[in-house]
């Protein structure tokens, strides 16, 4: 997906310098209990459907969104699953901060598929067979297994090792070049 004109307007006026973005993340479940995943179109990494909350847009609308955007999947909210703050260093030199915030959500229609260009490949994983991914993602999976869990977050002062990293960063580049994200 393209950068939106929001973002756009923010990078043209700080560059490649540190911005804060909200954004949202999905653990999706089927009625067989299996993980909604999408192997991304960049790095061949498998990851969770996510994306930036648009200016105006609640983040449940926007995980919604971003789940049917990535997958083709109609999925409902369960519940929050956590929130943290990740950095993301993009492959031309952008830096991201998003605050993220991760809900459990079930399908309720269609069948996965690649739905945009931000993937090659979308399909559902058993949780004991799932494939190499990023701790970031691991620790989203983890707090959302159990459907009454409380929401995540780090304590106060709490190190996370999920956290402490920057993520890979690096959705397809818009026309300017400029990664969309």
């Amino acid at each position: 997906m393209p950068m939106s004109s929001y973002l756009a307007g923010l990078r043209a006026r700080v560059g490649h310098d540190l911005v804060m973005l909200p954004g949202v993340s999905a653990v999706v479940r089927n009625g067989r209990g299996q993980i909604l995943l999408g192997r991304r179109s960049d790095d061949g990494s498998w990851g969770l459907p996510a994306g930036a909350i648009d200016p105006g847009e609640q983040p449940a609308d926007a995980v919604v969104r971003e789940i049917y955007e990535e997958t083709g999947v109609l999925a409902e909210i369960d519940r929050i699953g956590g929130v943290a703050l990740n950095r993301a260093i993009y492959p031309n030199g952008d830096v991201c901060e998003y605050l993220n915030v991760w809900f459990r959500c079930r399908a309720v229609s269609g069948e996965p598929r690649v739905n945009d260009d931000e993937s090659t490949e979308v399909a559902w994983f058993d949780p004991d067979a799932l494939p190499e991914l990023d701790p970031l993602s691991r620790l989203r999976i983890d707090t959302t297994l159990a459907a009454d869990a409380p929401a995540w977050f780090a304590r106060p002062g709490e190190r996370h090792p999920a956290l402490d990293r920057p993520q890979r960063g690096g959705a397809p580049a818009d026309e300017g070049g400029r990664r969309a994200y």
